[in-house]
């Protein structure tokens, strides 16, 4: 069985190792080089991406995690998460020293950050994922404004207007899975199925 590393500098890595051991899954807590080298798969959880960005490098896990999802290693990133996994991000933080966010990539997409409003924007929304009914929460969520051709749409939420396509909140490319919501809160754990599948291979 693989064993899937969390990234645990900042976010909600917590319940996502709840959720995943709740699936009898083996997992790490990853905040060190060592940790990510143990490693086979790794999530990369909500909370924000410009902190997540910073402390990665701090601790000189942006470049490792950069390599291994280059090299194919799968990964599943949930709203700071799928932000990470951008190969772009449509606007970037920038901080008082005039330093601009990067993300890990991987994703041959576009994201725009807090696409859905503030905090006080948060919502629900029931989606389709690949077949399922799935409750998904929105918590100053980005969404993918641009997806590359090899990037699967998964599910999307409609946007506002008549005839125009819905917003894109979930994405696959390859063995790459990122969604703008945070599944780890409600009780649900079929993303966390599918991942487990995609990182076996059975997805």
């Amino acid at each position: 069985m693989p064993k899937i590393g969390v990234l645990a500098l900042q976010g909600d890595f917590r319940e996502h190792l709840a959720s995943l051991q709740r699936l009898g899954q083996e997992t790490l807590a990853v905040r060190t080089p060592e940790d990510l080298a143990a490693v086979d798969a790794l999530v990369i959880p909500g909370g924000e991406s410009s902190v997540i960005d910073r402390l990665s490098r701090n601790y000189s896990l942006a470049e490792p995690i950069k390599q291994l999802i280059a090299d194919g290693m799968p990964a599943y990133g949930s709203c700071a998460g799928m932000i990470m996994l951008a190969d772009r991000i449509e606007n970037p933080a920038v901080s008082s020293a005039g330093a601009v966010q990067q993300s890990f990539g991987g994703i041959d997409m576009t994201v725009r950050r807090n696409a859905f409003g503030r905090q006080v924007d948060s919502f629900e929304y029931q989606l389709d994922f690949l077949g399922k009914n799935l409750e998904a929460v929105f918590i100053r969520a980005p969404e993918a404004v641009q997806v590359g051709p090899d990037v699967q749409v998964i599910s999307t939420v409609p946007a506002e207007g008549d005839g125009e396509q819905g917003r894109i909140v979930a994405v696959r490319q390859g063995n790459l899975l990122a969604t703008s919501f945070h599944p780890e809160v409600t009780g649900s754990t079929a993303i966390h199925e599918f991942f487990i599948q995609l990182t076996r291979g059975d997805a």
